[in-house]
């Protein structure tokens, strides 16, 4: 088992990691997730020894990692596939690290033979593709035959086949009692893979909750329903006739509507009875991606704006992509463009952090080209006149302390 308690990084005035209380338990694959800079490889670094905490600790099996007789046979890690001298073969990097770890030679054969990598085991790794890499480090993690075990995106340049396998991996590692411990940014991938979920957001604790808890508290259902897009007219009398039947409706970004509070019959029975033709009536359960993004969505430190160029492209039909077309207003009732809509029957989850408001940025006028004249100064008051006070400068926003806004910039690994 790992557990972390208080565990916080600095470098200087940076925080990368702060306060984090977590354990992972044997017996079931622990998704660890989190934005870009979030913390999770400074974590997972900590964990293994390779950085010294700030503050707190973290320990395996209830000693740190530094501490544990032969750690390379109790802790296997995938942190950096590239770790590799690029003149040895696949043989030979594995031998050596068994050699060092006191492992038998027949444990390397072994191993290249689970991750498939027998055909290619005297080739030099510096020829291998990305995927092959990562089935190098996962034949290295899996060398010393562990019970802990933790994976930075293992399915990283891996084709179809190859990232089916590993999930497979992962779930029969759990199945035999071991500690897995799994970090990905590939949503579907841990839905399919994880029980339990840690999820971090500029170093801080966000989640600790299995799968299908923290869809639960991040997302509600609802029905998706849709009608002929050549009804703008009904569209409206369908959602004014929804929301007067006690249900609330939100409008997707493709045209269709969102209804929760009432069941799909129900809906059904609206619509007929006001001579509305349905396309579709489906319901629909928030996926993890959904979920995640909306508990995350105020911890992204990395965050794209607009195309500048989007001006200039020719507005979208009617009908067609968002209503209103390219740099249309976002639907009410959603909360931004990376956002998601704040759904009726939502659980509030006890992990979620309200972030400080950025202060308002003062919009500075554009400054009249050189060859313009100069705009002329202002009257002088007459002689003899009272001066007028100067105008009061408007008090400057208390900024937030600089150890939780400064990231460090090594951990957006």
């Amino acid at each position: 088992m790992i557990e972390a308690v208080g565990l916080t990084k600095r470098y200087g005035a940076k925080t990368a990691v702060h306060n984090l209380n977590f354990r992972v338990r044997p017996g079931a694959v622990t998704g660890f997730l989190g934005p870009n800079g979030s913390g999770k490889s400074t974590t997972m670094r900590m964990i293994l020894g390779l950085d010294t905490p700030t503050a707190g600790r973290v320990t395996i099996g209830g000693r740190p990692y530094r501490e544990l007789p032969n750690a390379a046979r109790q802790v296997g890690a995938l942190i950096d596939a590239k770790a590799v001298h690029g003149g040895r073969s696949a043989y030979n990097h594995l031998l050596s690290l068994a050699q060092l770890a006191g492992i038998p030679r027949s444990r390397v054969d072994e191993v290249l033979g689970v991750v498939g990598l027998h055909g290619v085991a005297k080739q030099r790794s510096r020829g291998f593709s990305l995927g092959m890499g990562q089935r190098l480090g996962i034949a290295a993690a899996l060398l010393g035959d562990p019970q802990v075990l933790l994976f930075d995106e293992p399915v990283n340049g891996l084709d179809p086949e190859g990232i089916l396998w590993v999930r497979n991996l992962m779930k029969r590692l759990a199945a035999e009692g071991r500690t897995v411990f799994v970090s990905s940014h590939l949503m579907s991938e841990m839905a399919l893979t994880a029980d339990h979920l840690i999820v971090i957001g500029r170093g801080q604790l966000l989640a600790d909750m299995s799968v299908q808890d923290f869809i639960a508290a991040n997302s509600a259902g609802f029905a998706r329903v849709r009608i002929p897009d050549t009804e703008p007219e009904k569209r409206e009398k369908l959602t004014a006739a929804l929301v007067e039947a006690g249900g609330q409706v939100l409008p997707e970004p493709d045209g269709a509507l969102r209804v929760t509070g009432l069941e799909l019959p129900r809906i059904s029975d609206v619509a007929h009875d006001h001579d509305v033709r349905l396309w579709e009536l489906s319901p629909h359960q928030a996926s993890l991606e959904e979920a995640y993004m909306r508990m995350t969505q105020g911890a992204v430190d990395y965050r794209s704006t607009h195309d500048a160029r989007a001006g200039f492209q020719p507005p979208a039909a009617p009908g067609h992509g968002m209503p209103g077309g390219p740099g249309a207003p976002v639907p009410q009732g959603w909360s931004g463009p990376a956002g998601y809509p704040v759904l009726p029957g939502e659980q509030p989850n006890p992990y979620a952090q309200q972030q400080p408001a950025a202060a308002p940025q003062a919009q500075q006028a554009p400054r009249p080209p050189q060859h313009l004249a100069a705009p002329a100064a202002p009257p002088q008051p007459p002689a003899g006149a009272p001066a007028a006070a100067p105008a009061p400068t408007a008090p400057s926003a208390p900024s937030a302390p600089a150890d939780l806004t400064k990231r460090d910039t090594e951990d957006a690994r």
